[in-house]
């Protein structure tokens, strides 16, 4: 059964079927240089008050998920990010004590700065992954997908580069790689591997005045990566 509405001037319907809420997580990434990190919120209202999570909340009726996922980023952690990604949706129907609740998830990169909670998060702070605390609802999962997405994409799209400064010199971004895959590699074959594809150019600029060419500077070239993705490139270690 059914029964015309109006909402905010546009003609719907309402239906007499149960309605789950929805949400969305997000996920955030950091890297402080040498560590992957990933930001926390300490939830200051029930359920699991006291707990971390990741910042989200309810999806507003006029927002779409990303919107949403941004919008409560912003709130909780005064956070904006520039690179978001949807990832999955976890519809189990018990995972929330309050009620039915979808959960629309997205993944996040963004350069390392001062955090502070708001909204109805009690605190926020960056986290090594191996310092992650046991979290709230089933975030523990959402993480653990979050991850093996990032590793995977990463392969194929530039997204790492969002965690390093528009300049970088080879050690970063080895490092950078080296914390994402969880993996070692040997420098000489890092580098050469890297300038023989072309994904990157080296600079006249050296980020410390010694002859070590792991000091000069580098760039994304992104005509380079685009045309590689177009042809079905995918980066291999």
């Amino acid at each position: 059964m059914e029964n015309k509405v109006t909402f905010n001037g546009i003609d719907g319907y309402w239906y007499k079927y149960p309605h789950p809420a929805v949400t969305t997580d997000c996920v955030i990434f950091g890297f402080d240089g040498t560590r992957l990190k990933v930001l926390l919120i300490q939830r200051g209202i029930e359920p699991y008050k006291g707990k971390w999570a990741f910042p989200g909340g309810f999806l507003q009726m006029e927002e779409s998920a990303e919107e949403g996922a941004l919008r409560e980023l912003k709130e909780e952690t005064s956070l904006k990010a520039s690179y978001v990604k949807q990832f999955h949706t976890y519809s189990e129907p018990y995972r929330d004590p309050r009620e039915r609740v979808i959960t629309i998830a997205f993944y996040a990169l963004v350069k390392i700065e001062e955090v502070k909670g708001g909204d109805d998060a009690k605190k926020a702070s960056w986290f090594s992954l191996n310092e992650v605390p046991a979290l709230a609802f089933d975030h523990d999962q959402i993480l653990r997908m979050a991850l093996t997405e990032l590793r995977c994409q990463i392969h194929f799209e530039p997204i790492g580069f969002e965690l390093l400064p528009e300049k970088f010199t080879i050690k970063e971004l080895q490092n950078l790689y080296e914390a994402i895959l969880d993996v070692r590699f040997d420098r000489r074959n890092f580098y050469s591997k890297m300038m023989r594809i072309g994904i990157i150019d080296r600079l006249e600029e050296k980020a410390s005045p010694t002859p070590k060419r792991d000091a000069f500077l580098f760039k994304l070239n992104q005509d380079k990566y685009k045309e590689f993705k177009e042809r079905g490139f995918k980066l291999e270690f």
